[in-house]
Formats: C-alpha cells, structure tokens, sequence
C-alpha cells in the first residue's frame, strides 16, 4: 500500500470558476491531477485530500466533483478546506458513498500502522490578520486535532498522521497551539495544503523538523501530481 497525498483541488464541475485567473500554469489543472492520480494509484493505495476540494457552495452541486474523485483508484481520506462552503457533516458526507470515500472530522481512521488524524485548522497568530473572531476558531481547532490524536493514543496508537488543511505554523514559523499539540503526539507525518503561490510556499514548514515530516501538499506546489508520502510496501 501507497500512501499518497495532494490538496486544494479546486474542482468547478457546477460552477464557473476557471483556476488559470491565477496563472496560465493552472490551465486544467484537474485533468492534470487526475491524469497522475490514475496513472500511479491503485485500489491498495490510499490518498489523503486535505481540503479545498469543490469551490461549490452547496452540497448538490459538489456532488458532480465529489463522484469524479469516487471513480479514480484508491481509498481517499478528506478533511475540510476553508473554501468547502457545501461540506455539512462529516458523519453525513460518509452516508453518501461507500467505504473509499471517508470523510474526517475531529476522529482518527486506521491506515496500515497508523492512525490517521486531522482537522480543518486555522491561521495561526500572525501580524498581517489576526483578530478575536480567528483566535476562538484558531483554539476550537487545535483542540479538535488533540482530540483526534488523544483518541488515536487511547486507542492504542502510537504512530500517527497528521492531516490539516492549513499549515500548523504562520510564516514566520513561529510555535502555535497546533505545534504544541504536534510536539505532544510526536506524529511520523504532518501533511497540509492552503498556501499558493511562489511567496507563499516559503512561508510552509517543510521537511524533517524535531523528528516530524512536514509535507505542504497544495497541488500547485505539486505541479498538479500527487506527493507519495510512504510506500508500506518496502517495509515488508
């Protein structure tokens, strides 16, 4: 089994919201993603899509994006972007398909000898903007992903992944409460996306910090395949 990753499709299947407005280099884009998906995920595998998936604004009309994700090979594990304005529950997107489509929220799901975990998250304190409203959801967050990874743990875990939609520190790579929490757990993996654009990539934590991996997943950071994270298969 593969475990793969990518982030911020940005599918517009209902909606006329072309992505190459930010660059010819996102000129279709999805048939670029979905051109590498197909070509090196089978169903053994698993991908993990953290977020930023349909820019529909309701759950009827994703649903055109969401079932071309359902047609392409591999179990796949999805947290909530914050352009994910169709997402209602997660216990209720998991009672529209079938077992390799798992939508996440503030749990854990078993995947190989991991338990993966994850939320949404939030911007961590920054000086660009940061008010009182982004500072409840900043801690509503964080305590959300200590209560996937605390579950994880008194399940009998002890090797995590950690999944997030937004990056676990702001660009100066300060600590926040999501570093706390990730230092607490100590995960094999921390995988995210959000950040587009040249500048912005900088400005993710990327790499082997403290033991951790820090993956930043947006598919345009990608070039629009998707980031093999761990084949478990060379472990055997």
């Amino acid at each position: 089994m593969k475990i793969f990753a990518i982030g911020d499709l940005h599918l517009s299947g209902s909606v006329d919201k072309p992505m190459n407005i930010f660059g010819d280099h996102w000129e279709g884009h999805d048939m670029k993603i979905f051109q590498d998906w197909s070509a090196r995920v089978t169903d053994d595998d698993v991908v993990l899509v953290v977020g930023d998936i349909s820019w529909a604004s309701k759950l009827k009309d994703a649903q055109l994006d969401l079932d071309q994700i359902a047609k392409l090979p591999g179990k796949k594990f999805f947290i909530r972007g914050n352009h994910d304005y169709w997402w209602t529950t997660a216990t209720g997107l998991n009672k529209l398909y079938g077992d390799d489509m798992v939508f996440m929220n503030t749990n854990f799901q078993v995947l190989g000898p991991y338990a993966l975990c994850g939320t949404r998250g939030w911007l961590s304190p920054n000086e660009i903007k940061f008010d009182d409203k982004d500072e409840v959801i900043y801690k509503r967050e964080a305590k959300r992903l200590d209560l996937s990874l605390e579950g994880a743990k008194k399940a009998g875990y002890e090797d995590y992944i950690v999944i997030l939609h937004y990056p676990p520190t702001n660009e100066k790579f300060e600590d926040s409460l999501y570093m706390e929490v990730i230092n607490k757990y100590k995960p094999r993996y921390v995988i995210y996306g959000h950040l587009h654009g040249k500048d912005s990539f900088e400005a993710g934590l990327k790499g082997l910090h403290d033991g951790v991996s820090y993956h930043l997943v947006a598919c345009d950071y990608l070039d629009f395949k998707l980031a093999l994270i761990e084949d478990l298969g060379q472990k055997d």
